[in-house]
């Protein structure tokens, strides 16, 4: 619970202070087991911050709000609206001199130094597996390792940041530690750095966890998406899920499924690619991450300006039978959801010798589509005719929670705006700022 939020929530609809010193106390003592005094006092604490950082003003204080929350534009939920807001990051971002920036929509961002490529990603773990510290780690370095890989690099370095609610358990942050560093010894890749800290410091309470890890790699030759080109091939390796899979599993009542998705196949495969002289004919690699293949092939193509051609007939053989089973029984949609596969682009001639480095390694890959000329555009054929493959708005709902949550949205060009405007504000405040450091 935020009790800053809740403070200001009451507030603005005019609740007292004494009524609010009062509902706050119960909610302190629903959730801490602590006196009523000390919960008393808490309360009003709060309240007094609140109100003394009521009516700043300038651009170090307040911000443009664009009126449109996080969860009604999607933010974070891997489909249209996710993909916007990070369109306008990049906005903000600007250009700059990295060899791939954040307008690129890549997996990882790439500068040069001392004559190498330094790429540099980070993922966040998933928010459901707070419960389950050592998936969490485990899945989110797994995950930021796959980045930095489909990039061209070797890692070199892990760090990692966790942030664990003031009730939480102090041993969260130990076995999501060991998640991290069981991929870290798995691969030979240190874990060097990191922050521990509470969300929210004491104006946060509950147990709730949460957490990302990033990692550096170095690389003679980049895999970026903007490298494809008309009749390159798409190869796609097997999938078995990560923390989505996981979670999915988790909380449909099949935990057992969980230990598929443990396994190091996509990052050894990946490995072999950049160690064998083939590597430097691949045009571009990706992981089938961001709102499934659906999210994936489609900024591909916007990113390439070229148009994708996915042919599905191959593809179902492509995911882990036993998740391929809990999906279906689910009834989640396995091109809208992470399966944690290697996407591979390369020209014709270089296609037999990529997936015969991939099969060596003893993972699945095979032939799955192509790229063409034309306006960026993400096709695929099924049973010999084009079908549906946009982005939805989130991604395919795979708990029982999100299948609640689920929903097209209906006004999502008027929110476009307001975001379009809050984006451009702060791009504003970001010149004033830097003019006043000049």
């Amino acid at each position: 619970m935020d009790v800053e939020g809740y403070v200001r929530r009451f507030s603005r609809l005019g609740c007292s202070d004494e009524d609010l010193r009062t509902r706050l106390r119960d909610r302190i003592l629903e959730i801490k087991d602590v006196p009523k005094e000390y919960a008393e006092a808490f309360a009003g604490a709060a309240i007094e911050e609140v109100r003394l950082t009521e009516g700043l003003s300038g651009d170090l204080f307040t911000y443009e709000k664009a009126g449109v929350s996080m969860g009604a534009f999607g933010v974070g939920s891997r489909g249209t609206g996710d993909f916007y807001a990070h369109r306008k990051i990049a906005e903000i971002i600007g250009d700059t001199n990295a060899s791939v920036g954040v307008s690129e929509m890549d997996d990882g961002g790439v500068v040069q130094a001392g004559g190498q490529y330094i790429i540099a990603t980070v993922d966040g773990m998933h928010s459901r597996l707070s419960d389950y510290p050592f998936l969490a780690g485990f899945h989110a370095t797994r995950a930021t390792l796959r980045d930095v890989y489909v990039m061209g690099a070797t890692p070199v370095g892990l760090i990692s940041d966790i942030h664990v609610a003031d009730d939480g358990d102090v041993a969260k942050i130990f076995d999501y530690t060991a998640g991290v560093t069981t991929v870290a010894e798995a691969l030979g890749v240190p874990l060097i750095a990191g922050s521990t800290l509470r969300i929210g410091g004491d104006m946060v309470i509950g147990d709730r966890m949460t957490g990302c890890v990033g990692v550096v790699g170095v690389a003679d030759h980049i895999t970026a998406r903007r490298q494809i080109r008309p009749g390159d091939l798409f190869l796609m390796t097997e999938g078995a899920g990560g923390g989505t899979i996981a979670t999915a599993a988790i909380y449909s009542g099949n935990a057992d499924y969980v230990d598929e998705t443990i396994n190091l196949h996509f990052l050894r495969a990946c490995d072999a690619l950049i160690k064998d002289p083939v590597f430097s004919e691949i045009h571009a690699m990706t992981d089938v991450t961001n709102g499934g293949l659906r999210g994936d092939v489609f900024e591909m193509a916007e990113t390439a300006q070229c148009r994708i051609i996915i042919e599905e007939e191959k593809l179902r053989d492509l995911v882990n039978p036993r998740v391929l089973t809990l999906l279906d029984k689910l009834g989640i949609d396995y091109l809208g959801v992470s399966l944690d596969a290697l996407l591979v682009v390369v020209p014709v001639e270089s296609a037999d010798r990529v997936i015969a480095v991939i099969r060596g390694t003893g993972v699945s890959v095979e032939i799955i589509g192509r790229a063409e000329e034309g306006p960026a555009a993400s096709i695929l054929i099924s049973r010999g005719e084009e079908v549906d493959f946009a982005p939805q708005f989130r991604e395919a709902a795979y708990t029982p929670l999100k299948k609640v949550v689920e929903k097209q949205c209906d006004d999502f060009e008027a929110m476009k705006k307001k975001v379009d405007r809050a984006a451009e504000a702060a791009r504003e405040k970001k010149v004033r700022v830097l003019s006043q450091l000049q």
